[in-house]
């Protein structure tokens, strides 16, 4: 019997912030209960630790660059086949309720419907400009540190919350629903993401002598590699004036954030308990990159320090034994994994190469030969040239085409403070990783080109867009009503009572 899938995304999340990853502050209980009945996955990664290149990496198993998805103001073209269409194939029903941060005027990518709109922009506003007058979109690191804190509603709240009401709603329609296909439902939300607030109930989960601080302070310039030094210049670090209750305030604020999304969880899970759809059922977490949280004075993403780039991935369902599996695994895993769940005989074969693999076998024990190696790029604002990571077994390589490459073996120094490379006793080691990087890649300095290129040319796309008539790609879902309104076609009875039958079993009346 083919499951139902729940897949859940949260923005932002690093692996080392939650209970099952280490962590010992955020209180996350619903997350930790899909945890201790399924599958954890220690080192899952981005592909790229920025919003819409990894889910585009995601959706398509393929690396971003790959595909031309260089930056979070880049195309993520209809003609790519993506996990919903493959499922779509397998005759699941596909719905998206949340963030997927697509670019351009395909706001489905193969879901049959989406439950809200986009939280960001559709088109190339934040777009960077490596060889001109860069467009800086970063977030000012300063500003985020002195304004976190408790606050009674922000604009990434009420997202979350229409996407919390949706999701639930989409549950029970599901429930009563005559459509005998299986579903694919996605619930992606966008905290903890940035900025560091929550509201008061949940900034008053923790106090301010429970927060830790970063195991990793912040680094002096001198001893800082030349990748830090870009992404410090890029966020204004280190910011002035910041002290440590700054630090503090804004690690609490994620946390509470974290606690917010985790009761989000925790009443979806409860309505699938309710409707009975948790019979059967695969859930699959996940987030598109971490957060560095202060580590070594850095705050965000666009690094391939872990925090950043080091996800949480959870993986349960019937099939599923508790377990924990330490191979490295990373997002473009995740559309072979779909495919696999949905079609156990193996009958759909991809029509183009994927860069991933299932990680069912991984979860079932039965995988043979995995590769144990996953890779990740950036290619956006941040950076001024291609800046791509191998990790392989626990040692991890990031290079580029005109900066010193670093080399940290995790094992023995898992919070990334010796760069091996250059040391002879490596020298073997940093080459095989090189060539992995160069075989993936090709010539950096050539894709360096091709990405100037295309940033030119969405550059004249948007100017020429904002002048004139303005057509907006932002999308308007046009969602089913699920049968909820009384409409021609349908008695008044069987409107009242359609369904309820499905539903009731679930109930206990005295």
């Amino acid at each position: 019997m083919r499951p139902n899938i729940l897949f859940l995304m949260i923005d932002q999340l690093a692996a080392s912030a939650l209970s099952v990853y280490g962590g010992n502050t955020a209180r996350t209980p619903n997350i930790q209960r899909l945890a201790e009945s399924g599958v954890v996955f220690e080192n899952a990664y981005t592909n790229f630790p920025v919003c819409a290149p990894s889910r585009f990496s995601m959706m398509s198993g393929q690396f971003a660059s790959r595909i031309e998805c260089y930056d979070n103001a880049a195309e993520f073209r209809a003609s790519i086949p993506t996990i919903a269409h493959y499922l779509r194939i397998l005759d699941y029903q596909t719905t998206l309720c949340g963030k997927m941060h697509f670019i351009g005027p395909d706001q489905l990518h193969g879901y049959e419907e989406r439950l809200t709109p986009e939280i960001y922009s559709a088109d190339f506003r934040t777009l960077p400009q490596w060889d001109g007058e860069d467009d800086d979109f970063a977030t000012d690191a300063r500003e985020a540190l002195v304004e976190a804190g408790p606050v009674s509603r922000t604009v990434q709240m009420d997202y979350d919350e229409e996407v919390g009401f949706h999701a639930i709603q989409k549950l029970f329609d599901l429930a009563r629903s005559d459509d005998t296909r299986n579903f694919f439902l996605t619930v992606s939300f966008t905290h903890p993401h940035e900025p560091f607030l929550c509201r008061q109930e949940y900034w008053d989960r923790y106090t301010d002598f429970e927060i830790d601080l970063p195991r990793v302070g912040e680094i002096a310039d001198s001893d800082l590699d030349e990748h830090s030094r870009r992404i410090f210049r890029h966020y204004n670090l280190p910011a002035p004036g910041i002290t440590e209750q700054h630090v503090r305030n804004a690690r609490r604020a994620y946390y509470g954030a974290m606690s917010y999304v985790d009761d989000k969880i925790g009443r979806i899970l409860g309505t699938l308990e309710e409707t009975g759809l948790a019979d059967e059922l695969v859930i699959v977490l996940a987030s598109d990159h971490g957060e560095m949280l202060g580590e070594r004075g850095m705050w965000f993403k666009k690094v391939f320090f872990e925090n950043a780039v080091r996800i949480p991935l959870i993986l349960c369902g019937p099939e599923f034994e508790p377990k924990r599996v330490r191979d490295n695994v990373s997002l473009v895993d995740l559309l072979p994994t779909f495919v696999d769940i949905a079609d156990p005989s193996g009958s759909l074969e991809p029509v183009q190469p994927v860069a991933g693999n299932s990680v069912a076998p991984l979860a079932r024990g039965t995988a043979r030969d995995w590769p144990d190696t996953v890779f990740s790029e950036m290619t956006c604002e941040g950076v001024v040239e291609p800046v791509m990571m191998v990790k392989r077994g626990h040692h991890k390589y990031i290079c580029s085409a005109s900066v010193p490459p670093l080399l940290f073996d995790l094992a023995e120094d898992p919070d990334e403070l010796e760069n091996l490379a250059g040391q002879a006793r490596v020298a073997g080691l940093e080459q095989e990783l090189r060539t992995l990087a160069d075989d993936t890649w090709g010539d950096l300095a050539e894709l360096r080109a091709n990405i100037v290129e295309s940033q030119k040319t969405r550059l004249l796309v948007r100017e020429a867009l904002e002048r004139g008539k303005v057509f907006s790609w932002d999308d308007n879902p046009h969602t089913s009503t699920g049968g909820r309104y009384l409409r021609r076609g349908k008695s008044y009875n069987a409107w009242n009572y359609g369904g309820v039958d499905r539903l009731r079993g679930r109930q206990n009346p005295q």
